[in-house]
């Protein structure tokens, strides 16, 4: 395994659960992941779903949504109410659970069998296949294996070997993110109270948006403000592929041009709470997205965001990893042979990672790059505009069903 985050965890687990008297973790990181903050959100279904086929636990610590307001800015910057949280345009239902990428991975990572073994302080440098196995190649020399799946991100060592060709794609727009712990929200105007615990808000404005909701804390009773606002390319941006600029490294000048960014588009009160995010919680990541052709290779296989990248809009990230590493699961119960267990995943997942990827694309043109005007929105008009922009019989929104086939 390449790779020992939330899908390389859940691959481990698979693996070891599907009878492997080993399964070795090669992950490039010297110490535990756990302080990783970004915000995460699992649709009510698909936890369930992943709860009864076992790769949550019930108890797995989250934070309860029930809506989404959507809100825009009042004209010329008027109209944002007492509170300053904007002209209201719709409560949408979103029955989602919020999550910690740290709680969430610490949860995986105690669920693992004692059979997996996990190597830090790792880097995997290349990978290959043979008709009787796979290898990889680390600084301490080239070791066989029996399989080698990739759960190693945007920049996949493993996916280069088993789609040569395959890159993430540019969107043509970036996120900022941050996320604190809820108390400094006593610093703005009315504190928490303008923002209900079970809200998911997104503001609206033209040529990005901000999402924000509370997901849990690193400890148990916590919660943070965890938000993500999209954006266009600042100017000083120089692109060097899907990586991110990380928390922390981000300069005066920089945070200078993100609070610009908010005072001007923003609501009073969402500006004063995308502000108030610390410099060593605040960073930049650039969306792509990326749907490979195929997703193994003779002994090679890839999943989670090593196979597909999806644009933050599906709030599919992580059921994607999980139920990546849930269908390998299925296809090694029910295949007669490595071949068809390997032909069975491929087929399943490969078809599901378009359609994400398609519909990542279409819900960042209507929100995105091609939105309305949201100062012409309301209601009726806003509950036709989502709908536009889902279609199919399993919309994906959220991700797909557990098991669907496509």
């Amino acid at each position: 395994m390449v790779g020992s985050s939330i899908a390389g965890s859940a691959f481990a687990g698979a693996a070891a659960r599907l009878g492997a008297r080993r399964v070795v973790v090669l992950e490039r990181s010297p110490g535990r992941l756990e302080d990783r903050g970004v915000g995460l959100c699992t649709h009510n279904d698909r936890f369930d779903e992943l709860v009864r086929a076992g790769h949550l636990d019930a108890d797995t610590r989250r934070h309860r949504l029930t809506v989404r307001r959507w809100i825009t800015r009042g004209g010329g910057g008027r109209g944002d109410g007492p509170d300053g949280c904007g002209r209201p345009l719709w409560d949408q239902p979103f029955p989602f659970h919020s999550h910690h990428w740290g709680v969430l991975w610490q949860a995986l990572r105690e669920r693992t069998p004692e059979q997996v073994e996990f190597r830090l302080g790792t880097t995997v440098k290349a990978v290959g296949t043979e008709p009787d196995g796979a290898w990889v190649e680390t600084d301490g020399g080239r070791e066989g294996h029996d399989l080698v799946i990739g759960a190693d991100g945007y920049r996949s060592v493993v996916r280069a070997a088993v789609c040569p060709k395959a890159e993430p794609e540019f969107a043509g727009y970036v996120c900022w993110r941050g996320s604190y712990d809820s108390a400094l929200l006593a610093d703005l105007p009315g504190g928490a109270a303008p923002w209900p615990q079970e809200q998911c808000v997104t503001v609206c404005y033209p040529g990005g948006q901000l999402v924000i909701y509370r997901i849990p804390g690193l400890e148990p009773g916590s919660t943070q403000a965890n938000w993500v606002l999209y954006a266009p390319t600042p100017a000083w941006l120089r692109l060097d592929g899907p990586t991110s600029i990380p928390a922390g490294s981000l300069t005066d000048g920089q945070l200078d041009g993100l609070r610009q960014l908010a005072d001007r588009h923003l609501p009073p009160y969402w500006a004063g709470l995308v502000t108030l995010t610390p410099r060593e919680r605040t960073f930049l990541q650039p969306i792509y997205d990326l749907a490979t052709p195929h997703r193994t290779a003779g002994r090679l296989l890839i999943g989670g965001d090593a196979a597909t990248v999806v644009r933050p809009h599906n709030t599919s990230g992580v059921v994607k990893a999980l139920q990546d590493a849930d269908a390998f699961e299925r296809a090694g119960r029910e295949a007669g042979s490595r071949a068809a267990l390997l032909a069975a995943y491929d087929r399943e997942r490969t078809s599901a990672g378009r359609e994400l990827v398609r519909l990542g694309r279409a819900l960042g043109r209507a929100q995105v790059t091609a939105a309305p005007d949201w100062s012409r929105m309301d209601e009726p008009a806003m509950t036709a505009w989502w709908q536009r922009q889902l279609t199919g019989d399993d919309k994906g929104f959220g991700g797909h069903a557990l098991g669907r086939t496509g």
